[in-house]
């Protein structure tokens, strides 16, 4: 009896020179978070990213292992014929990479993690409970509306006037992806501190300074398990795509630049 291999999922390829893969977060997709700074990350790198399982043209799943997002991002990055690559994880996409690099030890050159966790803290947790209880009720302006207090930063929030906010409300649960429950349903289960210690590349850890969602504590316990990790400190909610997304930019590429002038 043979096992049918899985499809592949949907992927976005840009630029040329050394592979750079993307994993996205929860809820997102490679648009969504990175198509603020693709051209920039591109200009130097061929970049590859895979939407999840009911993000942009991937089919929604039932249930989604941290296995198999990590297993299909290395297959897309077989499909363009990169043999080895960097790594950028965005939330849910840092745990991906981490997952990514003990899997595949030998293809992976560095890592860049942003507003990631190793694991969910019981603060955490609950509201990855309302958030995934939210999406599956159908509730989706409720949690747009969440989403907004959760992941902008304070002086974001604040810059909007009510109406402000609760346009861009309206706006974030016309575009929540169809997987976005299974998507969280993972979040809520991940667990890659047994990884961490056995990571040797070079990581860069961009902690989000004024995140509400995954708090900075729990991206400073992230890079203190990964041995040598450089932190960047970067002063934005969990969004750093929408509220510096050049100042993001520019702590990837530089990392990324030194690491390509020491091999």
């Amino acid at each position: 009896m043979t096992t049918e291999a899985p499809a592949l999922y949907a992927r976005t390829v840009h630029g040329s020179g050394p592979g750079l893969l993307l994993a996205h977060g929860a809820g997102g997709g490679i648009e969504a978070n990175y198509g603020p700074i693709m051209n920039g990350i591109a200009a130097q790198h061929t970049v590859v990213g895979v939407d999840y399982p009911g993000s942009g043209n991937t089919p929604t799943q039932t249930a989604l292992e941290l296995d198999e997002l990590a297993d299909q991002l290395v297959a897309a990055a077989d499909a363009e014929g990169l043999d080895t690559f960097a790594v950028s994880g965005y939330s849910l996409g840092g745990a991906v990479a981490i997952r990514i690099a003990a899997r595949h030890p030998e293809r992976v050159t560095s890592l860049v993690l942003s507003a990631t966790f190793a694991h969910l803290d019981t603060r955490t947790e609950l509201a990855a409970d309302l958030l995934h209880q939210l999406f599956i009720s159908g509730q989706h302006m409720l949690l747009a509306q969440y989403l907004t207090r959760l992941t902008l930063s304070a002086p974001a929030q604040n810059s909007l006037t009510p109406a402000q906010a609760r346009a861009t409300a309206e706006q974030t649960a016309s575009a929540i992806p169809p997987g976005t429950g299974a998507q969280v349903d993972l979040v809520r289960r991940v667990d890659v501190r047994d990884d961490l210690a056995a990571i040797t590349v070079p990581t860069l850890v961009v902690i989000t300074t004024a995140d509400s969602l995954i708090p900075a504590a729990l991206q400073h316990e992230l890079a203190a398990a990964i041995p040598g990790a450089q932190i960047a400190e970067l002063p934005t909610g969990h969004l750093p795509f929408v509220e510096q997304p050049e100042e993001w930019l520019r702590l990837i590429t530089d990392f990324l630049g030194r690491q390509q002038i020491r091999r």
